[in-house]
């Protein structure tokens, strides 16, 4: 059986763009590594934020659809994104959030690690988890010191009314194994475990059904080297009864779709060519960059997106 290698990105809905990126960039400060569009709803943003490489695994997405209404939270969805910071730096988070008004949850201990829950401006369930050192470029233009920065996407929460049909897809076809529980929540780790391999669900049979909306994780990207690995990842979900997506180019990765049992979208998607293929490293995200099939229709699509203003990290939210 050929594993996943772990979290790739996380893809969220937002309602306005300019609260979006005023929040993960300027109040997060995470680098914007693309400002592109929805490839299937083109009048959309889509926006990526990630360390200051853009390397997989540290990309957390928005689609901002500022007309939908908010999500309602419920089982058959993925319910939070966690994000790993520096061990010993939850206070300074703390400090700083606290200062921008940010919707806190009590400090908590998750598995053996600090986790601080919050939410964004559009109640989006996040958690900052204090873990060791992992590969990670620091962003300079921030002011969050370097020793405090977000490295990336820690792991994620889902709600399933039963667990056991998410639970044996994920050991039997994608490569997880069990890692223990707490408080409710059922843990699989990929690839040794740690931090960015891993997801947590939570079995509420009770819970009514989850709708999508603004301020929900709209699906959840598993990496994979690449082509062959991806294909041969979406032999054993097909040889499962699961149906899949074939490989969809979206330009920076290559993607392959598909809804674990629970009913929680997944995606994979390979490592390369990444966000330098068509930017300058060292002007990511500054300009509207659209995927070569759409670039001819750069003035209609430029004409429907909100005007977007950069962000000005360490200053209150617009």
């Amino acid at each position: 059986m050929k594993p996943v290698n772990g979290l790739h990105h996380v893809t969220a809905i937002a309602g306005k763009a300019q609260r979006n990126l005023d929040f993960y960039a300027g109040v997060l400060g995470l680098r914007l590594v693309k400002k592109s569009v929805n490839q299937d709803d083109p009048g959309t943003y889509h926006l990526f934020y990630a360390d200051a490489e853009g390397r997989p695994g540290t990309d957390l997405t928005f689609f901002p659809w500022e007309n939908m209404a908010p999500a309602r939270k419920g089982t058959g969805l993925a319910v939070e994104v966690q994000l790993a910071v520096p061990q010993g730096s939850l206070a300074f988070w703390e400090a700083r959030l606290q200062g921008y008004g940010v919707r806190l949850g009590d400090s908590e201990e998750r598995f053996g690690e600090k986790a601080l829950p919050l939410r964004d401006p559009d109640g989006l369930e996040v958690a900052l988890v204090e873990t060791s050192p992992r590969p990670f470029s620091p962003w300079e233009r921030t002011h969050v010191p370097e020793n405090r920065q977000i490295m990336g996407l820690h792991g994620a929460r889902l709600w399933q009314q039963v667990l056991a049909p998410s639970a044996d897809f994920l050991t039997r076809v994608m490569g997880f194994e069990s890692a223990g529980q707490e408080n409710g929540w059922s843990r699989y780790a990929v690839a040794g475990g740690g931090s960015g391999q891993f997801v947590d669900i939570k079995e509420l049979p009770s819970q009514p059904k989850g709708q999508w909306g603004t301020g929900s994780i709209h699906h959840l990207a598993w990496s994979v080297d690449d082509t062959p690995h991806e294909m041969a990842v979406r032999k054993q979900i097909l040889a499962a009864g699961i149906p899949a997506t074939k490989q969809i180019d979206r330009f920076w990765f290559k993607s392959v779709y598909f809804n674990e049992p629970g009913g929680v979208v997944f995606e994979l998607a390979t490592d390369g060519p990444g966000f330098a293929v068509d930017e300058d490293p060292a002007r990511l995200g500054e300009s509207l960059v659209l995927p070569p099939w759409l670039e001819p229709h750069r003035p209609q699509i430029e004409a429907v997106l909100p005007r977007l203003e950069a962000p000005s990290p360490g200053l209150p939210e617009h």
